[in-house]
């Protein structure tokens, strides 16, 4: 997919790339003018409460047996930053089903750019309708100041962009972003490893919550490779934001650890 593509009457859809450079929501095309602007956000926000209201809540309220723990703890406004495990799609659509819906035009979940900007249908429906913001999964400049990652040889500040500049942007705007740590779908119900981009966020943005959630069973009611979700009994644990401890990796260790009490308070830690 190049940088720019065009789709018929809705403008531009941009790469995470430019993208993450933009002070807009990823709704704004280029090029508009101030009216037209004002007309694609108020036309991608109808179509953004259609599709949570008639079609994401009755497969999350209803077709799922959803138990959630803690709810009190999910932030009331932003900005915050929700991190879940990840094991399947619904896992986004349960996070933004649970959120106050006033704060639906204000949550944007951090998505594999490669993935959902593949082609133009997705990504009109990922940037515009999911409100994604798209994030490059291959290895990215650190921001401004920071070290480069263990292992990894310095490299010019103009040779790849920062990765997590769109979530950046997003925060100061007063975004809740959901993110997952893992970086993908894995086997259900069970952690993975856990990137160092929470850890960077948390340490640029110390005063923004960080809210741990633990899923169960969403794996099992829509798998990897399945299109259609399955009744299926889940839960989600809630738990307290984890304060900025100085340093990455001990944050993401602690992180890792809230997850895994997350899981042992609904006795859940066999299937971890």
């Amino acid at each position: 997919m190049s940088q720019l593509d065009e789709i018929p009457g809705r403008g531009s859809v941009p790469s995470a790339a430019l993208w993450a450079g933009r002070q807009s929501p990823p709704s704004q095309p280029y090029g508009a003018s101030p009216k037209g602007r004002q007309r694609e956000r108020t036309h991608d926000r109808i179509l953004r409460w259609l599709f949570f209201w008639l079609v994401v809540r009755p497969v999350v309220l209803v077709g799922l047996g959803l138990n959630v723990r803690h709810r009190e703890r999910l932030p009331a406004g932003g900005p915050a930053i929700v991190v879940a495990n990840h094991n399947s799609h619904l896992d986004t659509m349960v996070l933004m089903t649970l959120l106050p819906s006033h704060l639906l035009p204000r949550v944007h979940p951090v998505a594999a750019a490669d993935y959902f900007l593949r082609n133009r249908l997705l990504a009109w429906f990922a940037l515009r309708i999911v409100g994604i913001i798209p994030i490059e999964r291959r290895p990215a400049a650190p921001a401004p100041g920071e070290p480069p990652a263990p292992g990894e040889p310095p490299a010019p500040a103009a040779s790849r962009p920062d990765a997590l500049a769109g979530v950046a942007a997003a925060l100061e705007r007063g975004a809740i972003v959901i993110l997952f740590p893992e970086g993908s779908r894995g086997e259900p119900e069970r952690l993975s490893e856990f990137k160092s981009g929470v850890a960077r966020l948390a340490e640029r943005f110390p005063a923004v919550p960080v809210v741990p959630v633990f899923l169960h069973g969403l794996g099992k009611a829509l798998p990897r490779g399945s299109a259609l979700p399955v009744p299926f009994f889940c839960d989600v644990f809630v738990g307290e934001p984890v304060p900025w401890r100085g340093d990455r990796k001990t944050y993401v260790e602690e992180l890792r650890r809230r997850m895994q009490a997350l899981a042992a308070e609904g006795q859940l830690a066999d299937w971890l």
